[in-house]
């Protein structure tokens, strides 16, 4: 996992309810902690794009169900800006399942488009991306 070059504003929240993007059999995921976070004392964590997450299955396979696994987000609607200048935003909230913490994802088809930012930082999932914005 390579460091971002962007400063990424942050646009997800403990608890935030998210599509997937890949055919791994989850459909809806709850977001249940960023791997990495440090916050203030109290405060809850918040995640952006290409941040690593643990979500919580609520909608999709019966054996996926359930399960907190891990994840890459891949979209989110709040706007961040590039080192360019260019502001990008997209028009849902998404996110890959993961095999594992190293990045192997679990799907073998991306549905939409995934921000650079997440393929210059997960080179597994940069293989398998269709539309890079």
């Amino acid at each position: 996992m390579k460091a971002l070059r962007a400063r990424i504003t942050k646009g997800l929240c403990h608890g935030s309810v998210l599509e997937t993007c890949d055919n791994s059999g989850a459909k809806l995921v709850r977001l249940v902690s960023v791997k990495g976070s440090k916050t203030v004392k109290r405060r809850k964590p918040t995640a952006g794009i290409g941040d690593l997450v643990f979500v919580s299955v609520i909608k999709g396979d019966k054996e996926m169900r359930k399960q907190v696994v891990p994840a890459v987000i891949v979209r989110q609607r709040r706007e961040y800006r590039r080192p360019d200048g260019t502001r990008i935003r997209f028009a849902d909230n998404a996110v890959a399942i993961l095999k594992d913490d190293k990045g192997n994802p679990k799907g073998t088809i991306f549905k939409g488009p995934i921000a650079k930012e997440v393929t210059e930082r997960w080179p597994g999932i940069a293989k398998l991306a269709g539309i890079v914005v």
